[in-house]
């Protein structure tokens, strides 16, 4: 079965892409290489042995995606990663994170639609929830207003996947994750941050490199067990794995609804704090760090509920926070090695 991942090339995208191949889907990968490498088609490889195909096409481009979908008519579902998530520079270029993240996605459904059958699997995020008032966060929560263009355009997403399936042949899974970080244990591909990172964990592992010379922890003043806000870190492999099973169920007719939704998590909070001193047991690294302002639009805590990941869709988290800061400080140390 042909399926098509977009933003394949990117940090969940290639890690996604492995698990298909592993479980025997043949994958096709659109990525425009804004954010990412062909280098890890390489990566791919060595892991499983087999080469997807790849296209280097931007889904801005409509008429490019008409062709894509020409090409590969035999394409039974499409897994939809490609998109701008930096909150800040969504906050200072509104406009390029509704083109990119908005159109491509209109792009993609007006295809799919003029198929007999359709299946896509969407990424989303548990930035629609905002604060939640409640911990840990089940998917009946509230989507409260976005507090920032990406954060927009994610809700904006499922809001639009949510009309066209009424009209259309199309099934869909909305996958909200919490914190994707680590990388795959053979560490043949990994996160790959253009620039200074904007997620703490490469943070952490750039500084543990001598890369960054402090790593800024933002607030200590939250109201919560050591001041420092709190996430719920998952490792990426996890993640991963959770796009198979989600195809798989639609593949396989098992949905019960035109849309399901689902938290993508570990259901496990960690702070700021506690992450750090996590590295620095995995790595024997002593992390130098600094107690900064909060950043604006940061909320004080965010984990996911994942009964309904673990009982409807069938899935779970495997790998401890440990586990994932080993895999992702294993990652920073090879490719600084290559460098």
């Amino acid at each position: 079965m042909k399926i098509l991942v977009t933003g394949g090339l990117g940090f969940i995208g290639s890690h996604t892409v492995v698990e298909l191949q592993n479980e025997g889907f043949e994958v096709v990968i659109v990525d425009n290489l804004s954010n990412s490498s062909k280098d890890v088609l390489g990566g791919i490889e060595r892991i499983t042995k087999r080469k997807p195909l790849f296209e280097n096409i931007d889904l801005r481009d409509k008429k490019a995606v008409k062709e894509l979908f020409a090409t590969y008519s035999d394409i039974v579902g499409v897994i939809h990663f490609a998109a701008s998530k930096a909150v800040g520079e969504s906050v200072e270029n509104p406009l390029l994170y509704y083109e990119n993240n908005i159109n491509t996605l209109v792009y993609l459904l007006q295809e799919l639609q003029a198929k007999p059958k359709a299946n896509i699997i969407f990424s989303s995020s548990c930035t629609v929830y905002g604060q939640a008032e409640e911990m840990p966060i089940t998917e009946n929560a509230p989507v409260q207003q976005a507090m920032s263009p990406y954060g927009n355009t994610k809700q904006m997403g499922e809001e639009i996947i949510t009309d066209v399936v009424k009209v259309s042949d199309i099934n869909a899974v909305l996958l909200r994750y919490f914190n994707p970080i680590g990388s795959h244990p053979s560490a043949e591909i990994g996160e790959l941050p253009l620039g200074v990172p904007q997620n703490l964990v490469p943070f952490i592992t750039q500084t543990a490199m001598g890369i960054r010379k402090k790593l800024s922890v933002y607030g200590d003043d939250y109201p919560t067990a050591d001041g420092t806000a709190v996430r719920d870190y998952i490792h990426v492999v996890d993640l991963a794995k959770a796009h198979v099973v989600a195809l798989q169920r639609l593949l396989q007719n098992k949905n019960e609804a035109k849309v399901e939704t689902f938290n993508i998590g570990t259901g496990t909070g960690s702070s700021v704090l506690e992450v750090i001193h996590a590295f620095e047991k995995v790595s024997g690294q002593k992390l130098p760090y600094k107690i900064v302002g909060r950043r604006e639009g940061d909320i004080t805590e965010a984990y996911a509920n994942t009964d309904k990941a673990n009982t409807v869709l069938g899935w779970q988290a495997k790998s401890t926070l440990e586990e994932a800061l080993a895999s992702a400080w294993k990652w920073e140390q090879k490719i600084r090695e290559k460098k």
